[in-house]
């Protein structure tokens, strides 16, 4: 049951009532960056947040290359390359890496707008972890960039790092959530 803040009253062009029957198998699959460097990125997504490779398409003719990422267990993936492509697609929030290719050798070109810089437009995605704090610790010694730590600014309790090519990632875990939405003005997401 939707709060007041989440009711289709207080939010204008939301639907009011239940989900149309068409779209119940409906999920978000994935969100697309596109990188430089397939061996910088790769590196960061599975070594630094722990994400497993889930398949790679190559399009040689046009000269591109997709990764999909998750947080998914590999080893219960099929073999056969068809079959291991209609596994992925049905694996919810994953991260599609799209490569053009050489683009990391093309020492004129200046890599892809992130969104949080004028003109804005796409921010972040969210990565939840077990302790903000200890996930925080162990970016800094692998030398990640920050956006803002966990005890900065007027959001406590959330950080963004970067990736590789300056996208932005959200990192928050479920016990200090409630800091966000006390910054919104709501109450505490914890009972009692």
């Amino acid at each position: 049951m939707a709060t007041d803040n989440e009711s289709p009253t207080n939010n204008p062009g939301l639907r009011n009532g239940p989900q149309p029957e068409e779209t119940k198998s409906y999920f978000v699959q994935q969100t697309m960056y596109r990188i430089k460097d397939p061996k910088v990125s790769l590196k960061f997504y599975s070594d630094t947040l722990g994400m497993s490779l889930l398949k790679k398409l190559e399009f040689p003719d046009m000269k591109f290359s997709l990764y999909f990422l998750g947080y998914e267990d590999t080893s219960s993936a099929p073999s056969d390359p068809v079959e291991r492509t209609q596994w992925t697609f049905k694996k919810p929030a994953t991260i599609e890496l799209t490569y053009n290719w050489d683009t990391e050798k093309d020492r004129r070109f200046q890599g892809y707008h992130n969104g949080n810089s004028e003109p804005r437009g796409f921010g972040h995605i969210g990565i939840t972890v077990d302790d903000i704090h200890k996930a925080c610790k162990r970016f800094e010694s692998l030398g990640v960039q920050f956006i803002k730590k966990p005890d900065e600014g007027k959001m406590k309790g959330i950080a963004f790092i970067k990736d590789p090519d300056g996208y932005w990632i959200e990192i928050f875990d479920s016990k200090n959530i409630d800091n966000v939405a006390n910054a919104a003005g709501t109450r505490s997401l914890r009972k009692g």
